[in-house]
């Protein structure tokens, strides 16, 4: 059968008259599956309800952005606190989400960690074991999203989360196979990236940037809605990837063809 993936954005990352990043409206377009913030890096009720409600129009899989408390730094700044606050914080900010949903009859599919909160999380096996403990109390049915050598994916196929894999098309890796931040970079040729998504959903492995070919393993490919052109990128990855026989689905549906 051909190959199925995912392909993720995150939305609603605005805050009252300030927005950032492409319009939400082209992205739904593109997308099967939406990171909405949601309260602490970014967004903000009126835009939460937004979102929601353009996920529940395009078919699009609802998942919850929960960030550090920062809206200063939009969540890239390490804060300092314990793996029970933290996880109090995450849980916050997906009932909130999750009630959004309920309104238009949309369930929640997946969180994903914002910024420096999903690495710390990658890095840090007690904040994960804390997140997915507590995923399995109050949402067992909710994929967590995460990168494969994190200690979040290790944690959650341990304890029996869903748990759905990324790849970064508008990252660079290096040899570890972790993604290289760069705070301000040209506008990537999307055609490249495209490429590049191509390449890893046919023989998963990515070049990193000492030019070494290493193996990656996913089940969603994301680019960044404040990545520049980041509405062209997403329409040629997706085009690029039906284009060679590879279906683009909602995680949930990744999930169940695995």
């Amino acid at each position: 059968m051909p190959k199925i993936v995912d392909l993720n954005c995150d939305l609603g990352e605005g805050f009252g008259h300030w927005t950032m990043g492409a319009p939400d409206e082209e992205l739904m377009e593109v997308i099967s599956s939406a990171n909405v913030a949601t309260g602490f890096h970014a967004g903000d009720p009126t835009l939460m309800n937004r979102v929601v409600k353009l996920c529940q129009q395009h078919s699009v899989g609802l998942g919850a952005h929960p960030g550090y408390r920062d809206l200063v730094g939009f969540g890239r700044r390490y804060i300092r606190a314990s793996s029970e606050e933290l996880v109090n914080d995450i849980l916050y900010q997906i009932g909130a989400l999750r009630e959004f949903g309920r309104r238009y009859g949309i369930a929640l599919q997946h969180v994903k960690p914002h910024g420096a909160l999903y690495m710390e999380a990658a890095a840090n096996e007690d904040l994960s074991r804390h997140l997915v403990e507590t995923l399995q109390r109050t949402a067992p049915e909710l994929a967590l999203f995460c990168m494969d050598i994190s200690h979040t994916y290790e944690v959650a196929q341990r304890l029996g989360q869903p748990v759905v894999r990324e790849f970064y098309a508008d990252r660079d890796y290096d040899d570890s196979g972790s993604i290289v931040f760069q705070r301000r970079v040209a506008p990537p040729d999307p055609a490249k990236l495209a490429e590049k998504c191509l390449r890893a959903c046919l023989d998963n492995t990515v070049e990193t940037v000492t030019g070494k070919q290493i193996r990656v393993e996913f089940e969603s490919i994301c680019f960044h809605s404040d990545t520049p052109g980041a509405v062209e990128i997403g329409r040629a990855i997706k085009t690029t990837l039906q284009e060679n026989g590879i279906t683009i689905a909602p995680a949930a549906l990744v999930l169940k063809q695995d």
